[in-house]
């Protein structure tokens, strides 16, 4: 494990995320001095990039989530001091973390999405439930973890939906036809999609709280497709997770019908690794372990282009 050098575990940051990060990051660095490696903690938000290389630092395992961490910036910045870092590089990380700029580029290479529009104020709000139906999906561009999520099933609830995602976390609000169906998960990690996961939240509430908090979420994994099934959504998977760029290891969140039309959701590059992430339960039905994935994510960096 001495080819690692000395190894930055970041985590925390300054974005809305932060709590969970710190999860992430503290389970990594855990599995990486388990393994033996000189491995330490670097939080962003306390410190100066700089200090990386005055502290002597070879490399970074990135487990900052949300904006300054998986958007690019975190990323262009670790180039320009020359540290290889876990994960996809700069423009592969600023259009993943940007929802409305991936489903552009996935509707332009036949990759099934939602349909959306962009929302601004003083919209006409039945015209928008008119053109994407009731209900849907309201959604800052640039967050994670459902922050800033709303359900809207009354015109009279865009208003405040649109309030939330485009004022309190100072996004661009989203607008998203709503699948019904089945939410799965594909992690990617390589060349390779993991064993899909199926979701099923309470009430089909993914959000926040059900995420990372609850035990009433049920993961499936298997996921109970049939093998031919899962292997075509795995591809498809791979493929969405190229077209914008990404690379290493990363999530892609997708809603199937009852009649199997299958929609992508969205592609996440830097995914949770806490105790109810979904990265690390695909790997375990892999066959690999949390530590094992954490030092196969870290290999990568031996190898990979910044």
């Amino acid at each position: 494990m001495n080819a690692f050098g000395r190894v930055a575990v970041l985590m925390g940051g300054a974005s809305a995320e932060r709590e969970i990060s710190l999860m992430s990051g503290n389970g990594v660095l855990s599995a990486l001095r388990e393994r033996g490696i000189d491995a330490h903690a670097f939080d962003p938000a306390e410190r100066d990039l700089a200090e990386l290389r005055k502290d002597g630092f070879a490399r970074c395992f990135i487990a900052l989530h949300g904006r300054g961490g998986e958007d690019g910036t975190l990323q262009g910045a670790l180039a320009m001091l020359g540290l290889p870092y876990t994960g996809s590089g700069v423009m592969g990380s600023a259009i993943g973390m940007d929802k409305w700029r991936t489903k552009m580029i996935w509707a332009s290479a036949g990759i099934p999405t939602p349909r959306w529009r962009i929302l601004e104020s003083g919209e006409d709000w039945g015209a928008v439930a008119a053109d994407l139906g009731l209900p849907l999906i309201v959604k800052p561009a640039n967050e994670g973890s459902t922050l800033g999520l709303t359900k809207v099933t009354q015109v009279d609830q865009l208003p405040a939906a649109y309030e939330l995602a485009a004022r309190k976390y100072r996004d661009i609000a989203l607008a998203e036809e709503f699948i019904a169906g089945a939410e799965y998960t594909a992690s990617i990690l390589g060349d390779s999609a993991l064993p899909l996961i199926r979701i099923e939240a309470p009430q089909g509430n993914y959000d926040y709280q059900n995420k990372y908090f609850s035990d009433d979420t049920r993961y499936l994994c298997p996921c109970g497709l049939p093998a031919d099934e899962e292997a075509r959504l795995q591809a498809l998977a791979l493929k969405a997770f190229r077209l914008p760029g990404c690379r290493g290891w990363g999530r892609i969140d997708m809603m199937r019908r009852p009649d199997g039309q299958v929609f992508l959701l969205e592609v996440n590059t830097s995914p949770g690794m806490t105790s109810h992430s979904l990265v690390p339960m695909a790997a375990r039905q892999a066959g690999m372990s949390y530590a094992d994935l954490c030092v196969t994510i870290l290999a990568q960096t031996l190898e990979a282009p910044q």
